[in-house]
């Protein structure tokens, strides 16, 4: 058992330094399984006995020695161009001992002689140079081979080395497994058992057949998709057999390097981006992704034809100059200023004022006649019915102005006290804003105020002074 050991040892040692060697697709293999050792075809006897002997390659109940079970092991390391170098230990136990010696007593008709020279242990350590012819026949599930080599054998109390040369057959069930069939000459050096005598055999060359599962193993995939890095394009990124290894995040059948959109479905003619719209411009570069339009408005549509995108034409169904902003020049009241431009199309006004009449003094002077006329309840903000009137006057001649803003300003007479005089202002000048809203002018075109006594006009010392002093003025306010 001691060279048993020695075996086992050899064999740990190898599978130690295959845990750092791992460069390339399944670098290592290893096999174990059972051996027989059969050695009537190199027993000797001549030529045309060598070729008897050879005849009966199979015949396992009268040559092999097969130990039951698990009796060889072997490492395997691929070495490139279908090369690989290998180191197998086997051990076995001979009980069928065949020599060659037409006038030994006990032979048969053919001159060889099968005896048990007492359960000799076999043990052998062979290396050797395997040549697969497996892409030479474009198979991917068996795998002839040739090897080559040499290995020391342990016979009994003798030992010898030998030169080694055998076949091969694997029938891979996997990429990684499969089973494998080996037949192996093995030429002894040494002394010879002498012809004759049988009883104590020294170097006998042998014929050894293995039969056993090999596991491929030590391909490094980085990435972990289940593809080899010598294999994988993107050996760091998990990604799809069908594109070497290389991810396609999005699904569209263009890998992600090559993908302008890679998280985004997209067309192979656009570099992978989608084209929502189908106007032959990619949504990225598409300013309209959702509107089909031209790559000279990059996607975007110009319905009108005017040269300018819908986007940007103010009249995008109707054709104009892009001075106009995409409209016709329209210009309903003549004032000079384009109708898209004129707050007050039908009413011609100066382009100062955006096409808007403008407020004159002799306007403002009118309505503030209009204010001093305004009625209220005494004492009240209520509006005497008489008043109505002018109100109704008021409120036309601001629509005239309709981009103008104006200040509703309340003042009061010299009568009652200060805090009255003020709350009093400042309610009639809210009351005459609310009037003017509630009849169709903007809220955001007028404010309101109230000044009490503080801004009499005439003298308070009179009745007609007061009358004048009680009035509503309205004021422009320039923006």
């Amino acid at each position: 058992m001691k060279h048993l050991n020695k075996l086992l040892l050899a064999v740990v040692m190898v599978m130690a330094i295959s845990s750092h060697a791992q460069n390339s697709n399944n670098p290592w293999a290893l096999s174990f399984g059972v051996n027989a050792v059969d050695t009537r075809a190199t027993a000797g006897g001549g030529q045309s006995d060598f070729i008897n002997a050879v005849s009966q390659p199979f015949n396992v109940k009268e040559n092999w020695n097969i130990l039951p079970s698990v009796s060889y092991l072997s490492v395997a390391r691929s070495v490139g161009e279908n090369f690989s170098v290998g180191l197998q230990g086997s051990i076995n136990k001979i009980n069928k001992f065949v020599t060659y010696n037409p006038i030994a007593p006990g032979h048969n008709s053919s001159g060889y002689v099968v005896t048990n020279p007492g359960d000799l242990m076999y043990y052998g350590i062979d290396g050797s140079v395997k040549y697969s012819l497996m892409s030479l026949i474009k198979s991917k599930v068996i795998d002839p081979s040739l090897h080559l080599g040499g290995g020391y054998t342990f016979f009994g109390d003798n030992s010898f080395g030998t030169v080694n040369g055998g076949v091969g057959l694997t029938f891979w069930f996997s990429e990684n497994v499969g089973l494998s069939l080996e037949t192996t000459v093995k030429k002894s050096f040494g002394d010879r058992n002498i012809m004759g005598n049988i009883s104590t055999p020294v170097a006998p060359s042998h014929l050894q057949h293995t039969a056993g599962i090999t596991f491929q193993f030590g391909g490094k995939d980085t990435d972990g998709d289940g593809i080899y890095d010598k294999d994988d394009a993107c050996p760091e990124v998990k990604g799809l057999k069908q594109f070497n290894g290389c991810p396609d995040t999005d699904g569209d059948g263009i890998i992600d390097g090559s993908d302008a959109c890679p998280d985004v479905f997209g067309l192979a003619a656009l570099n992978g981006c989608p084209d929502t719209d189908g106007d032959g411009i990619a949504d990225k570069d598409d300013a309209c992704p959702d509107v089909k339009g031209l790559a000279a408005f990059k996607g975007c549509p110009d319905t009108d034809g005017d040269g300018i995108a819908d986007k940007d034409d103010k009249c995008p169904t109707v054709a104009g100059p892009k001075s106009n902003d995409g409209c016709p020049v329209l210009d309903a009241d003549k004032d000079g200023v384009a109708d898209k431009d004129d707050d007050c199309p039908t009413v011609a006004g100066p382009a100062s004022n955006r096409g808007c009449p403008e407020v004159t003094v002799e306007v403002l002077k009118q309505l503030n006649e209009y204010g001093k006329t305004i009625l209220f309840d005494s004492g009240k903000s209520s509006f005497k019915s008489q008043s109505f009137t002018v109100l109704q006057s008021i409120t036309s001649i601001l629509k005239e102005y309709p981009n103008t803003t104006f200040m509703i300003e309340g003042h009061t007479d010299s009568d009652g006290s200060n805090e009255l005089n003020q709350t009093l202002s400042q309610d009639r000048a809210h009351a005459v804003k609310n009037y003017l809203i509630e009849n169709g002018i903007a809220a955001n075109r007028l404010e309101h105020t109230g000044y009490g006594e503080t801004k009499p006009i005439d003298t308070n010392k009179t009745a007609k002074g007061k009358a004048n002093n009680r009035r509503v003025e309205v004021s422009l306010i320039k923006k």
